[in-house]
């Protein structure tokens, strides 16, 4: 991204766009007061965090038990809920569904490609699917510490274990058939993007033609396989993202407020809530709201507005898809490909 002098200046950065994720699929609702696990509590929760400033909901679902639900009906109930309810909200949906351990010792892992696949077929369709890029450790454990998690299901050694082993699927095949069924159904890719190998991934997907579309993504800064938060590999991220990415800063636990601080003065955008942090203080717990309030005070302080749903939906393009690769280069800000570019023979074989 190239900033000229006068970029970080309010009157010409697009308003901020919150991404709240209050469902946290990787704790138990004993963590915390603030996870709901009822259908209306959830549905609730999403309009509390439209009221407080949050445009974007990141989805997923609760069984009536409280562990996370892998059943697609109660995605799309949820889905028609949350239409009615914050009709102006982008709702996303988390592609990995639920990759939480149901009792301590077992695995935290991703369903089947095929179940995952599925996500394309949810009626009402979401807004977005969010999709991993190549297959990765997710060892959140690296970063959070006693403080964080003491307390909590996470801290137990059955459950620390599982989530310090854990690793996400997300090849070439996956990545290529996901994307195309997306196309298909006209849900906007979302990309979870952990470090500078996964984006540079990302643009030769589009550089070859498997994504046609405007590049909306996460920097996800949670370490353990993915970038730390230290704010050189943010600012390394932006300054290899093309031109007119949308970009949201995503980090994990405390470190969460100054990330996302550097990022609303740099014009990018953020994601909060219990799924990835608990806490305000060191020692004082905040809740979904909480967390959201605070980054719109960040931003008034800085001038910078915050989004409405429909400037939200303006900013992340949704609905924009395109008719070819060269196309998909210029739109995104990236240099066309040179005279007689031709696919890496990793990315020539299609889905």
């Amino acid at each position: 991204m190239q900033f000229f002098d006068e970029s970080l200046l309010p009157e010409n950065q697009d308003p901020l766009v919150i991404q709240v994720a209050p469902y946290a699929p990787s704790f138990l609702p004993r963590d915390s007061d603030d996870i709901p696990v009822s259908m209306a509590e959830q549905v609730q929760k999403a309009v509390d965090c439209y009221n407080a400033g949050a445009t974007v909901l990141h989805v997923h679902v609760r069984e009536p038990d409280g562990s996370g639900s892998k059943n697609l009906d109660m995605f799309n109930e949820m889905l028609d809920r949350l239409r009615s309810a914050v009709p102006d909200m982008i709702l996303q949906v988390g592609g990995s569904i639920s990759f939480a351990p149901r009792n301590q010792g077992e695995s935290a892992q991703w369903m089947s490609d095929d179940t995952r696949h599925m996500l394309a077929e949810l009626s009402p369709k979401p807004d977005q699917v969010t999709l991993v890029v190549n297959t990765n450790q997710m060892n959140v454990m690296e970063l959070i510490t006693e403080d964080d998690a003491k307390g909590t299901s996470m801290w137990d050694p059955g459950y620390r274990e599982a989530y310090t082993n854990m690793t996400y699927e997300g090849g070439p095949v996956f990545m290529k058939e996901h994307i195309k069924r997306l196309d298909k159904a006209g849900v906007q890719t979302h990309f979870m993007i952990g470090s500078m190998k996964d984006l540079e991934t990302v643009e030769r997907l589009c550089r070859n033609g498997f994504y046609k579309g405007p590049l909306v993504c996460n920097w996800v800064a949670i370490g353990g396989g993915h970038d730390g938060p230290n704010p050189r590999n943010l600012l390394e991220f932006v300054n290899r993202m093309p031109q007119n990415a949308v970009c949201t800063v995503e980090g994990l636990m405390r470190n969460m407020y100054p990330l996302c601080t550097m990022g609303i003065a740099l014009g990018l955008h953020v994601r909060v809530g219990q799924e990835d942090n608990m806490w305000g203080r060191k020692g004082e717990r905040a809740t979904s709201v909480q967390q959201i309030e605070k980054m719109v005070k960040i931003s008034e302080e800085l001038w910078r507005p915050v989004a409405t749903g429909q400037q939200a939906r303006k900013i992340y393009k949704l609905g924009e898809f395109y008719s070819s690769t060269e196309e998909t280069l210029e739109k995104n800000g990236w240099l066309p490909n040179p005279p007689g570019y031709r696919p890496g023979g990793a990315m020539l074989t299609a889905a």
